[in-house]
Protein backbone atom coordinates (compact mmCIF):
# COMPACT_ATOMS: atom_id res chain seq x y z
CA UNK A 1 0.00 0.00 0.00
CA UNK A 2 1.97 2.94 -1.09
CA UNK A 3 2.66 5.57 1.93
CA UNK A 4 1.54 2.93 4.18
CA UNK A 5 4.14 1.29 6.21
CA UNK A 6 4.75 -1.03 9.08
CA UNK A 7 4.03 2.43 11.53
CA UNK A 8 0.94 3.60 9.96
CA UNK A 9 -0.30 0.32 9.66
CA UNK A 10 0.20 -0.22 14.09
CA UNK A 11 -1.89 2.84 14.05
CA UNK A 12 -4.82 1.69 12.06
CA UNK A 13 -4.96 -1.33 14.21
CA UNK A 14 -4.68 1.16 17.84
CA UNK A 15 -7.27 2.67 16.17
CA UNK A 16 -9.95 0.07 15.78
CA UNK A 17 -9.32 -0.68 12.39
CA UNK A 18 -7.99 -4.65 11.85
CA UNK A 19 -9.28 -5.50 8.75
CA UNK A 20 -9.46 -3.18 5.61
CA UNK A 21 -13.45 -4.56 5.38
CA UNK A 22 -13.06 -2.67 8.24
CA UNK A 23 -11.66 0.22 6.75
CA UNK A 24 -13.86 0.20 3.38
CA UNK A 25 -17.10 0.41 5.94
CA UNK A 26 -16.19 4.11 6.80
CA UNK A 27 -12.88 5.31 5.49
CA UNK A 28 -13.33 8.78 6.39
CA UNK A 29 -13.29 7.30 10.43
CA UNK A 30 -9.47 6.23 9.96
CA UNK A 31 -6.13 8.32 9.33
CA UNK A 32 -3.77 7.00 7.42
CA UNK A 33 -1.11 9.21 7.47
CA UNK A 34 0.21 11.18 5.14
CA UNK A 35 -0.99 8.46 2.49
CA UNK A 36 -3.15 9.72 -0.50
CA UNK A 37 -6.66 8.71 0.65
CA UNK A 38 -7.50 7.94 -2.76
CA UNK A 39 -4.51 5.96 -3.78
CA UNK A 40 -5.06 4.15 -0.51
CA UNK A 41 -9.27 3.55 -1.84
CA UNK A 42 -8.35 2.34 -5.34
CA UNK A 43 -5.27 0.23 -4.07
CA UNK A 44 -7.65 -1.94 -2.20
CA UNK A 45 -9.82 -1.96 -5.13
CA UNK A 46 -6.89 -3.38 -7.19
CA UNK A 47 -6.13 -6.13 -4.34
CA UNK A 48 -9.47 -7.11 -3.54
CA UNK A 49 -10.14 -7.72 -7.39
CA UNK A 50 -6.52 -9.15 -7.87
CA UNK A 51 -6.76 -12.10 -4.91
CA UNK A 52 -10.17 -12.53 -6.45
CA UNK A 53 -8.34 -13.42 -10.07
CA UNK A 54 -5.36 -14.96 -8.26
CA UNK A 55 -3.26 -12.69 -9.48
CA UNK A 56 0.08 -13.49 -8.10
CA UNK A 57 1.86 -10.60 -9.58
CA UNK A 58 -0.08 -7.79 -8.38
CA UNK A 59 0.62 -8.76 -4.81
CA UNK A 60 4.28 -9.99 -5.78
CA UNK A 61 5.14 -6.31 -7.07
CA UNK A 62 3.12 -4.53 -4.27
CA UNK A 63 4.95 -6.89 -1.04
CA UNK A 64 7.97 -7.59 -2.64
CA UNK A 65 10.66 -9.78 -1.11
CA UNK A 66 10.60 -8.16 2.27
CA UNK A 67 6.86 -8.93 2.79
CA UNK A 68 6.13 -11.66 0.83
CA UNK A 69 5.34 -13.92 3.55
CA UNK A 70 2.49 -12.18 4.43
CA UNK A 71 0.31 -13.73 1.02
CA UNK A 72 2.07 -17.42 2.32
CA UNK A 73 -1.58 -18.58 3.23
CA UNK A 74 -3.70 -17.63 0.48
CA UNK A 75 -1.57 -19.38 -2.34
CA UNK A 76 -0.74 -22.58 -1.15
CA UNK A 77 -2.90 -24.37 -3.34
CA UNK A 78 -0.26 -22.07 -6.31
CA UNK A 79 3.03 -22.52 -4.74
CA UNK A 80 6.04 -24.65 -5.41
CA UNK A 81 8.77 -24.87 -2.57
CA UNK A 82 11.69 -25.17 -4.56
CA UNK A 83 15.87 -25.66 -4.56
CA UNK A 84 18.36 -26.40 -7.29
CA UNK A 85 21.48 -28.06 -7.48
CA UNK A 86 24.30 -27.76 -9.67
CA UNK A 87 27.74 -28.91 -10.60
CA UNK A 88 29.91 -26.27 -9.11
CA UNK A 89 29.34 -23.63 -11.79
CA UNK A 90 27.94 -20.42 -12.41
CA UNK A 91 25.95 -20.73 -15.57
CA UNK A 92 22.41 -21.73 -16.45
CA UNK A 93 24.07 -25.30 -17.82
CA UNK A 94 25.55 -26.36 -14.67
CA UNK A 95 22.31 -26.17 -12.99
CA UNK A 96 22.08 -30.52 -12.53
CA UNK A 97 18.81 -31.22 -10.70
CA UNK A 98 15.37 -28.80 -9.60
CA UNK A 99 13.80 -30.36 -7.04
CA UNK A 100 10.27 -29.13 -7.06
CA UNK A 101 7.32 -29.86 -3.69
CA UNK A 102 3.86 -28.38 -4.21
CA UNK A 103 2.89 -29.31 -0.82
CA UNK A 104 2.09 -32.77 -0.84
CA UNK A 105 3.75 -33.96 -4.14
CA UNK A 106 8.06 -34.03 -4.62
CA UNK A 107 8.98 -33.82 -8.55
CA UNK A 108 12.29 -33.89 -9.21
CA UNK A 109 13.97 -32.59 -12.79
CA UNK A 110 17.43 -34.03 -13.42
CA UNK A 111 19.49 -33.02 -16.39
CA UNK A 112 19.30 -35.20 -18.99
CA UNK A 113 16.51 -36.34 -18.44
CA UNK A 114 13.73 -34.49 -18.07
CA UNK A 115 14.85 -30.56 -16.70
CA UNK A 116 14.09 -29.00 -19.78
CA UNK A 117 10.51 -29.46 -18.76
CA UNK A 118 10.77 -26.72 -15.56
CA UNK A 119 8.75 -24.28 -17.63
CA UNK A 120 5.76 -26.36 -17.76
CA UNK A 121 5.71 -26.48 -13.68
CA UNK A 122 6.20 -22.97 -13.81
CA UNK A 123 3.17 -22.06 -15.96
CA UNK A 124 0.28 -22.36 -12.92
CA UNK A 125 2.79 -21.35 -10.29
CA UNK A 126 1.99 -17.86 -8.03
CA UNK A 127 3.96 -18.20 -5.04
CA UNK A 128 7.99 -19.98 -5.23
CA UNK A 129 9.61 -20.61 -1.69
CA UNK A 130 13.55 -20.75 -1.50
CA UNK A 131 16.20 -20.55 0.84
CA UNK A 132 18.46 -17.76 -0.39
CA UNK A 133 16.94 -18.28 -3.79
CA UNK A 134 16.60 -14.42 -4.40
CA UNK A 135 20.94 -14.66 -4.49
CA UNK A 136 21.30 -18.27 -6.18
CA UNK A 137 18.71 -20.48 -7.06
CA UNK A 138 16.43 -17.86 -9.08
CA UNK A 139 19.57 -15.90 -10.97
CA UNK A 140 20.92 -19.59 -12.41
CA UNK A 141 17.32 -20.13 -13.58
CA UNK A 142 17.04 -17.30 -14.88
CA UNK A 143 20.23 -18.25 -17.10
CA UNK A 144 18.95 -21.18 -17.68
CA UNK A 145 14.93 -20.69 -18.62
CA UNK A 146 15.37 -16.96 -19.96
CA UNK A 147 11.77 -16.96 -21.14
CA UNK A 148 10.41 -18.20 -18.07
CA UNK A 149 8.76 -15.19 -16.47
CA UNK A 150 10.06 -14.97 -12.78
CA UNK A 151 7.03 -13.19 -11.64
CA UNK A 152 5.76 -15.18 -8.72
CA UNK A 153 5.06 -14.08 -5.09
CA UNK A 154 8.69 -14.92 -3.74
CA UNK A 155 9.14 -16.28 0.11
CA UNK A 156 12.75 -16.61 0.69
CA UNK A 157 13.43 -18.32 4.05
CA UNK A 158 16.84 -16.60 4.40
CA UNK A 159 16.15 -13.05 5.01
CA UNK A 160 12.82 -14.51 6.72
CA UNK A 161 15.05 -16.01 9.63
CA UNK A 162 16.90 -13.39 9.65
CA UNK A 163 14.62 -10.35 10.26
CA UNK A 164 13.24 -13.01 12.87
CA UNK A 165 16.97 -13.23 14.73
CA UNK A 166 17.67 -16.63 13.40
CA UNK A 167 20.90 -17.29 11.37
CA UNK A 168 23.10 -19.79 9.60
CA UNK A 169 22.38 -21.80 6.23
CA UNK A 170 19.21 -24.10 5.82
CA UNK A 171 20.32 -27.19 7.91
CA UNK A 172 21.75 -25.12 10.59
CA UNK A 173 18.16 -23.61 11.14
CA UNK A 174 16.45 -27.01 10.32
CA UNK A 175 18.13 -28.75 13.67
CA UNK A 176 17.81 -25.24 15.56
CA UNK A 177 13.88 -25.97 14.62
CA UNK A 178 13.58 -29.89 15.74
CA UNK A 179 13.62 -30.74 11.76
CA UNK A 180 15.98 -33.83 11.35
CA UNK A 181 16.99 -35.30 8.17
CA UNK A 182 17.43 -38.99 7.11
CA UNK A 183 20.80 -41.29 8.14
CA UNK A 184 21.24 -41.33 4.11
CA UNK A 185 21.76 -37.39 4.25
CA UNK A 186 22.26 -36.00 7.30
CA UNK A 187 25.16 -33.85 7.41
CA UNK A 188 25.69 -33.41 3.74
CA UNK A 189 26.23 -30.35 2.37
CA UNK A 190 26.22 -28.37 -1.29
CA UNK A 191 29.63 -29.74 -1.62
CA UNK A 192 28.30 -32.75 -1.53
CA UNK A 193 25.46 -32.57 -4.14
CA UNK A 194 28.43 -31.42 -6.23
CA UNK A 195 30.17 -34.90 -5.86
CA UNK A 196 27.27 -36.82 -5.96
CA UNK A 197 26.66 -35.83 -8.95
CA UNK A 198 30.16 -36.45 -10.40
CA UNK A 199 29.93 -39.52 -9.08
CA UNK A 200 26.11 -40.15 -10.99
CA UNK A 201 28.17 -38.95 -14.48
CA UNK A 202 30.96 -41.52 -13.64
CA UNK A 203 28.03 -44.20 -13.95
CA UNK A 204 26.84 -44.61 -9.91
CA UNK A 205 23.07 -44.47 -9.55
CA UNK A 206 23.20 -45.14 -5.66
CA UNK A 207 25.15 -41.46 -6.27
CA UNK A 208 21.86 -40.30 -8.31
CA UNK A 209 19.50 -41.80 -5.02
CA UNK A 210 20.70 -40.37 -2.88
CA UNK A 211 21.13 -36.61 -4.45
CA UNK A 212 17.88 -36.73 -5.13
CA UNK A 213 17.09 -37.78 -1.53
CA UNK A 214 18.96 -34.93 -0.44
CA UNK A 215 17.20 -32.54 -2.91
CA UNK A 216 13.56 -33.76 -1.55
CA UNK A 217 14.17 -33.10 1.45
CA UNK A 218 15.75 -29.92 1.27
CA UNK A 219 11.96 -28.46 -0.60
CA UNK A 220 9.67 -30.27 1.83
CA UNK A 221 11.22 -29.48 5.07
CA UNK A 222 10.56 -25.78 3.15
CA UNK A 223 6.76 -26.46 4.04
CA UNK A 224 7.57 -26.90 7.84
CA UNK A 225 10.51 -23.94 7.93
CA UNK A 226 7.64 -21.36 6.02
CA UNK A 227 4.96 -22.11 8.77
CA UNK A 228 7.68 -21.42 11.38
CA UNK A 229 8.15 -18.48 10.00
CA UNK A 230 5.25 -17.18 8.40
CA UNK A 231 3.31 -17.75 12.05
CA UNK A 232 6.48 -15.79 14.15
CA UNK A 233 6.72 -13.16 11.59
CA UNK A 234 3.08 -12.34 12.41
CA UNK A 235 3.39 -12.66 15.65
CA UNK A 236 6.34 -10.48 15.97
CA UNK A 237 4.35 -7.85 14.01
CA UNK A 238 1.01 -8.22 16.26
CA UNK A 239 3.65 -8.33 19.12
CA UNK A 240 4.80 -4.64 18.21
CA UNK A 241 1.37 -3.55 17.93
CA UNK A 242 0.42 -4.92 21.59
CA UNK A 243 -2.35 -7.20 20.16
CA UNK A 244 -2.48 -10.88 20.45
CA UNK A 245 -4.70 -12.33 17.87
CA UNK A 246 -5.25 -10.21 14.48
CA UNK A 247 -5.76 -11.25 10.89
CA UNK A 248 -3.42 -8.34 9.40
CA UNK A 249 -5.22 -6.13 6.72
Amino acid sequence: MPGIGTTTEKTLWSQGCTTWDIYLSDPASWSVGSADRQLVLDMLQWSTEALEKRDHRFFSEALGLRDSWRAWPEFQDRMLYLDIETDGGNLGASITMVGLYDGDDFTCLVKGVDLERFPEHMETCGMIVTFFGAGFDVPMLKKAFPAVPFNQIHLDLCPAFKNLGIKGGLKKIEKQLGIWRGDDTDGLTGMDAIRLWRMHQLGNEEALRVLIAYNKEDVVNMKALAQIAYDRLKRAALGEAGLSSLDTP
